[in-house]
């Protein structure tokens, strides 16, 4: 795999030269997310496979283009996973997009995001340099602030190589509970539950119904299920329904307006926004189909708290993230810089400036 690495690198120093860009990309499943994609196609999948695996130090080390299914295979063979659920949004999933994308699925509120996983990165930055950051065991904690920022920078600060992640054992047992409860009782009580030790592992409410996912011992389960109420959902069932939370194919996903992503505190009231609208972690994360202008809905979620994210559309002249403030945006410019000085990679991916 060594000369792979080398055409890789050799590729990069030729666009840096030649003042030319490059669009770092996998499978492509996720080509969706962010701004247009830009520059001369660079594809990652020839650089795949599993590199290393622990299963009894819970860690697992992958090229970035090893299939998701695959490494997700490996896993569950040996009872483990990838604990932060990762969305596919198609079969080609790679390994380096789900770190570049940085996208966790509903678990995300009980276990953390992609980047409190990844415990060290291989890369090649901008001057095709094959740099190491991080480890490959839980207890090696130099590195992480610097590898960790690879999560969600889509593909701007360098190409992913090698990824090392935490993969924690499978739940003992899971439940997944159905109660009809109006929005604003469904986030009092999510963040009630929130302050005790019930093991919610994922929860999603839509349309007067909430569904709540308890993971971990059968006795934990059973008395949290005497706590919440509702009715019981049968295993197939819940099974199916939370894979379609993760890889958006229910029903409130399937639309043609434009799909906003709101990180808000848990606690927000509903924020009485046109559209329909879809609540996961706790009350953090709100999703919102709407057709409503993107000042209207990125005023609503900063005077909350939180931001607003244009997830899909076919028309992002509004942007896809939040515009940046003057000190963070040239916090950015400067990360950029040092790892990728010529501009090469994913330009204007996540900000047109950048």
């Amino acid at each position: 795999m060594q000369e792979v690495i080398k055409r890789y690198a050799d590729r990069i120093r030729a666009a840096a030269a030649e003042k030319t860009t490059l669009r770092l990309r996998g499978g492509g499943s996720k080509d969706f997310y962010g701004e247009v994609p830009q520059g001369e196609l660079l594809d990652t999948r020839d650089y795949a496979g599993i590199v290393a695996y622990e299963p009894t130090e819970l860690v697992i080390t992958a090229r970035c283009g090893t299939p998701l299914a695959e490494l997700e295979a490996a896993l569950r063979a040996r009872g483990q996973f990838l604990a932060f659920e990762p969305p596919h949004f198609a079969p080609g999933a790679t390994v380096g997009g789900m770190v570049a994308a940085g996208l966790s699925g509903p678990r995300r509120q009980a276990v953390g995001a992609v980047r409190d996983f990844v415990l060290g990165v291989r890369m090649l930055d901008g001057r095709g340099d094959d740099l190491t950051f991080g480890g490959q065991v839980m207890k090696n904690v130099a590195g992480y602030d610097v590898s960790r920022p690879m999560a969600g920078s889509l593909g701007t600060l360098g190409m992913i190589l090698e990824v090392s992640l935490k993969v924690p054992p499978l739940p003992f047992a899971e439940a997944t509970l159905k109660l009809e409860l109006p929005q604003d009782k469904a986030i009092e009580m999510l963040n009630h539950w929130g302050g005790k030790p019930i093991p919610i592992s994922a929860c999603a409410w839509a349309g007067g119904d909430l569904s709540v996912r308890l993971s971990g011992a059968a006795s934990a389960i059973r008395a949290a299920r005497e706590a919440i109420g509702g009715e019981l959902m049968e295993p197939e069932q819940a099974l199916g329904f939370w894979q379609g939370m993760r890889e958006q194919t229910e029903v409130f996903f399937r639309t043609d307006k434009p799909l906003w992503r709101l990180s808000v505190p848990s606690a927000t009231p509903p924020l009485a926004l046109p559209g329909d609208e879809l609540i996961e972690w706790g009350g953090a994360l709100r999703w919102l189909a709407s057709n409503a202008d993107a000042r209207t809905i990125r005023e609503a979620a900063a005077q909350a708290g939180g931001h607003a994210t244009l997830f899909r559309a076919t028309d992002k002249s509004a942007g896809v993230f939040t515009p940046l403030a003057p000190a963070l945006l040239n916090i950015h410019r400067r990360l950029k810089h040092s790892f990728d000085p010529a501009g090469v990679f994913n330009p204007g991916r996540m900000y047109p400036d950048l």
